[in-house]
């Protein structure tokens, strides 16, 4: 394994090879004069599924590696094939980060921490009596839990599959001082807008909106001006949802904030140095800028 200031690391997930976490953590690594390489894992250029990660785990040890991002699909398959979990990645049932360790490995969700970050940081003092949370997959989970965390009285989960919300309402039962999760089942039309209409905010923690899915997660003429509006896509960073939340007057948050709060997480727990985050957000917008270019271009 290498060690010091030698770092191997890499993602593993479908589709990521337009992931902007090797430039991110690479640069960060430059700055604090750690000699770092991330790779790319792309399951979909392997052509292999979700259920693959339980062989490219050990793989990633035997070769060197100081520890691992996983991403959609993979956050959940994970969890049966490491040999640890940190107590917020064992209450989310997901994980993002795996760190290599005496032989062992362990299993972190820097998910819910970058998004509790980002959220102080863009929506400081917005109202949390009542949340509805879009998606109860791993993003829905590690945000939820955020949320919680935060001091949210209520949270309704959707999902296009109810009992995937039911379970994870039921994961994050008792979490948080007062707190209290609901669900509403994602062919529930009516009972979402009437979710919605007495929400304070509304987080998508879906797919929908990110490069090459576009649209909006939900009909947008339910969003209110006085609401507040998050969206964990970060690709690209002004989604359609967050465009139009933004214009009837909404004030929001984009996916930006949470990635790059999770991505210093788990570079902390690869190498034990502490990285300037702030420092991380501007290397992550100019990133982002070049990839609109590069699109434009």
């Amino acid at each position: 394994m290498l060690s010091g200031s030698k770092f191997l690391v890499g993602l593993i997930g479908a589709s990521v090879g337009a992931s902007l976490s090797p430039r991110l953590h690479e640069r960060e690594a430059d700055e604090l004069g750690l000699r770092y390489l991330y790779q790319l894992i792309d399951i979909d250029a392997l052509g292999v599924t979700a259920e693959s990660i339980g062989e490219l785990l050990p793989q990633a040890a035997r070769l060197g590696f100081t520890g691992l991002n996983i991403t959609h699909p993979c956050k959940q398959q994970v969890l049966d094939f490491l040999d640890e979990l940190s107590p917020e990645a064992r209450a989310l049932g997901a994980v993002n980060t795996v760190v290599f360790r005496e032989g062992r490995a362990i299993g972190y969700n820097t998910d819910w921490s970058g998004f509790a970050a980002g959220f102080t940081r863009g929506l400081s003092n917005a109202p949390l009596d009542h949340v509805v949370v879009l998606g109860a997959g791993g993003a829905g989970a590690a945000l939820s839990y955020a949320l919680l965390g935060l001091g949210a009285r209520h949270i309704t989960v959707v999902d296009v599959v109810p009992d995937r919300a039911q379970a994870l309402a039921e994961r994050l039962h008792g979490h948080g001082p007062n707190g209290r999760v609901g669900t509403v089942g994602g062919a529930e039309v009516e009972a979402l807008a009437i979710a919605v209409q007495s929400a304070d905010g509304v987080v998508n923690a879906s797919p929908v909106g990110m490069t090459p899915r576009p649209g909006s997660p939900l009909p947008t003429d339910l969003l209110r001006p006085d609401m507040w509006v998050a969206d964990v896509v970060y690709r690209p960073l002004h989604t359609e949802f967050l465009v139009h939340a933004s214009e009837i007057g909404c004030r929001t948050l984009s996916g930006g904030g949470m990635a790059v709060f999770q991505a210093a997480e788990a570079f902390h727990l690869f190498t034990a140095r502490v990285p300037n985050p702030e420092r991380m957000y501007r290397h992550f917008l100019t990133l982002t800028a070049e990839a609109v270019l590069a699109c434009h271009g």
